[in-house]
């Protein structure tokens, strides 16, 4: 029987069109990183024959180095070991030369998984789970907008059918798919071919905004891995057909922001669903976790919206929360406990937004549930209807605050490792001052001949 790395070099070598790939590991902010390499030097990738600085996973969102990385000056910016995944070679037949993407992440010289990877952070949460004998069971929602490639701000696409600009915000709008169905189509093929998951599509409540829905896996690694190489192949197939693919949380300041829903189950040795109780509220694991999530919320805002542009999409009265509470079918609330069935009760949590690191927030999110099934500390009373700021806790509602609040946290440092929080917290605070650097067009037009 074949080794799986057998597996894929006999799927390059029926593959002749394919003559380089690209072997890349996932940063910070949820870029990929890496290496183009010849299609001959894939046993090497596949083999951790590759190395790459370890500094690259923290550099900022143009790519620069963190000025006060310990990674960097401190260390000499010392190699680490790309090692495979295991996850199949990614297609990217949307470039004119066919190529491919080697998921690879980062082990240090002794051979230690490094912690400043964000996949390598979310294994070490997964591990205290397996020491707990749980298994989660996670799904994504993923939000994007599509978008007018010709344009360098956003602008509503034309209709491939009709050659006119969309019009409306048509939620869950058949029709509006329609339009699409060249994309779509080429995006469920792709995904099926990697072995993603996708379930449904739908229109969202922006003009141009779709959302997929992935299935559930009992594999919350795997889980990560399909929402990052999911958003490759929008954007990839996006291309394709002439169009730009955003997951920028909110690229309209007057329409629906995009955003990341996790939901997720927790499944005993037995196979058995603990936040199920037979109940419609669910067990009292349920709660514990529901507690645990809330008390991270705020510090970990950081995580969930990563970016200047993150915080125009958590505003009150929308479907992005900006306060810390629960409910019981409630989409006004950060965290949502479904309905339906007993046996598949889960929690949502919405705050995240699409332009998130997937293999973070699922760490962030895991790793807070764990805290609170822990503690068993019960939460306050669910939220019926609106999310009130006088019976809530806020969430921070901008850039600098959250990045404060992530640094100044306990909650953070009990799930990531302190040189991801260090690396993660500096790299940010050079983004926020690089911005705070620039000047506006509006920033001209309001003070330049009016004072």
């Amino acid at each position: 029987m074949k080794s799986t790395i057998e597996y894929v070099l006999t799927w390059l070598n029926a593959r002749p069109e394919i003559e380089n790939l690209r072997a890349g590991v996932c940063d910070l902010n949820g870029l990929i990183r890496g290496k183009l390499i010849p299609v001959g030097q894939a046993k090497k990738a596949l083999t951790g024959g590759l190395r790459i600085p370890l500094s690259c996973t923290s550099v900022d969102i143009w790519g620069n180095d963190v000025a006060d990385s310990t990674l960097v000056y401190e260390s000499g910016d010392g190699d680490g070991i790309l090692e495979w995944t295991g996850r199949h070679i990614l297609p990217m037949e949307w470039l004119n030369q066919p190529s491919g993407l080697i998921p690879l992440w980062l082990r240090d010289e002794s051979g230690k998984p490094f912690s400043a990877d964000p996949r390598c952070a979310l294994a070490s949460v997964l591990e205290r789970y397996t020491a707990h004998g749980l298994k989660p069971v996670v799904a994504t929602e993923l939000e994007f907008y599509l978008l007018d490639a010709s344009q360098t701000r956003p602008v509503v696409p034309k209709s491939p059918l009709t050659g006119k600009p969309l019009a409306a915000n048509a939620v869950y709008s058949i029709d509006e798919l329609d339009q699409f169905d060249g994309f779509f189509s080429d995006v469920y093929s792709a995904c099926a071919e990697q072995g993603i998951p996708v379930d449904t599509a739908l229109a969202e409540g922006g003009t141009g905004q779709f959302e997929i829905n992935l299935l559930h896996r009992d594999d919350a690694m795997r889980a990560a891995d399909d929402a990052m190489l999911f958003r490759r192949i929008v954007k990839g197939m996006a291309r394709k057909h002439q169009l730009c693919a955003s997951f920028m949380a909110k690229p309209y300041p007057e329409r629906a922001g995009n955003g990341l829903h996790i939901h997720f189950s927790l499944l005993n040795e037995q196979g058995e669903n603990i936040f199920d109780d037979g109940s419609d509220q669910g067990s009292q694991t349920l709660r514990y976790a529901v507690a645990g999530l809330l008390d991270a919320m705020a510090p970990s805002t950081l995580i969930f919206a990563p970016h200047l542009n993150s915080y125009r999409r958590l505003q009150p009265h929308t479907h992005a929360p900006s306060s810390a509470c629960w409910g019981y079918e409630n989409r006004h609330a950060a965290i949502r406990i479904p309905g339906g069935s007993p046996v598949a009760r889960r929690i949502e949590h919405r705050v995240a937004g699409a332009d998130a690191n997937p293999y973070l927030v699922l760490a962030a999110i895991m790793g807070a549930a764990l805290i609170g099934i822990e503690k068993k500390q019960l939460p306050d009373q669910p939220v019926v209807g609106d999310c009130f700021p006088e019976r809530t806790t806020q969430l921070p509602d901008d850039w600098r605050t959250a990045i404060s609040v992530f640094e100044k946290s306990k909650i953070s440092s009990l799930i990531f490792s302190p040189l991801l929080c260090n690396l993660f917290a500096s790299c940010k605070k050079q983004e926020y001052a690089t911005f705070a650097r620039q000047i506006s067009d509006f920033e001209f037009a309001t003070y330049l001949e009016t004072i």
